[in-house]
């Protein structure tokens, strides 16, 4: 039986033409800059972005810390909405390697509002208060299932931020699902922070690397800060050939993912005991509620292992279930039929 695994779009693989792109790659040595396949990397995602400059990255986690630590001084505050990835999963790093101290504030499906940030924000003249430096917005918000951030609520918050000399930071992990559901392009996105964050490992199935992009004095402070945390790569094409391949190849075809996680919603929504919003399903991200099902996370995930089913604790009582491009249609109707398997052969509390 074949395993289907919705854990996460990481999961996805480079293709055949990435592959070939890599043993191709023209290369240089990128801590000198001499990388060409490189530079074509961050030039194109620039310009996708509407900035001035980027830099190419092994993470998502190293390129949002390249610009926290970039953006702000040992002191400094920075606001996150409550549920972010920087203040989740990232382990405390702005903490530990730049002493800046995170604030989160309570969103609404991952959206930070002006109001709620207006209020968190310190009194600069206080001395007892620390600065706050930065915000930080999450675009698709991943623990609030993949929601987009539309482009008017980030055009209002970075207004605030122009009036009281704070700067944006966007986590655009999934950024291009934001653009394909939204039919908002990348450039109209970028040009509401002053720096941000594209995964070209998740969705777009390149096998590594981020890239971060802001004006050319930011990617200076940032390219010192990616050096001193040991991030300097020698022939780094054979690595970003398959991302800038990805940016130019594989962003339509997110509206697949989405297409499929939509359907899979429905499908787990019919399940006795599962709950889903299908509503609130915009991207490839799908929070199941397991609670009336009467198991543990723990419990639920056995169960699906045992129907060869795989996808991730996501909190008491909620399964993520991510669709990527390895899970077609087939695969959607075939999770259907094995979980509804598994309710007529005994999971004795899935009622």
């Amino acid at each position: 039986m074949k395993i289907l695994d919705f854990r996460s779009d990481t999961l996805t693989k480079p293709t055949e033409e990435m592959r070939k792109v890599m043993y191709e790659a023209e290369v240089g040595d990128d801590v000198y800059g001499e990388d060409p396949t490189v530079r074509r990397l961050e030039e194109r995602a620039a310009e996708l972005l509407g900035h001035e400059d980027a830099l190419f990255a092994t993470s998502g986690t190293q390129g949002n810390q390249l610009a926290i630590l970039s953006h702000c001084r040992p002191g400094d505050e920075t606001i996150v909405e409550a549920d972010a990835h920087i203040f989740l999963y990232e382990g405390g790093a702005p903490a530990a390697l730049g002493g800046i101290q995170l604030r989160p504030v309570e969103g609404k499906n991952g959206r930070l509002s002006t109001l709620s940030v207006r209020r968190a924000v310190r009194d600069a003249s206080d001395i007892h208060q620390p600065r706050t430096r930065l915000i930080c917005v999450e675009n698709t918000h991943n623990k609030a299932g993949g929601r987009v951030i539309p482009v008017e609520s980030l055009r209002e918050l970075y207004a605030f931020s122009r009036e009281n000399g704070i700067r944006v930071h966007m986590d655009g992990a999934r950024l291009f699902n934001a653009v394909v559901a939204s039919g908002t392009s990348a450039k109209e996105f970028g040009q509401c922070v002053d720096s941000a964050q594209i995964c070209l490992s998740k969705g777009l199935s390149a096998p590594i690397g981020s890239v971060l992009t802001g004006s050319k004095e930011f990617i200076a402070e940032a390219r010192r800060w990616r050096k001193r945390l040991g991030g300097g790569m020698r022939q780094a094409g054979v690595i970003a050939a398959p991302g800038l391949y990805a940016l130019d190849h594989m962003v339509e075809r997110l509206a697949e993912d989405h297409e499929h996680a939509k359907m899979l919603a429905e499908y787990l929504n019919e399940i006795p005991g599962l709950h889903v919003d299908v509503e609130g399903v915009e991207t490839n991200i799908i929070l199941c509620d397991i609670t009336d099902s009467g198991m543990t996370n723990e419990q639920f995930q056995q169960k699906l292992a045992d129907y060869h089913i795989q996808a991730s604790n996501f909190g008491e009582g909620i399964i993520r279930f991510v669709t990527h491009r390895h899970i077609t249609r087939e695969d959607v109707e075939e999770v259907y039929g094995r979980l509804l398997q598994l309710v007529q052969e005994g999971a004795p509390t899935l009622h």
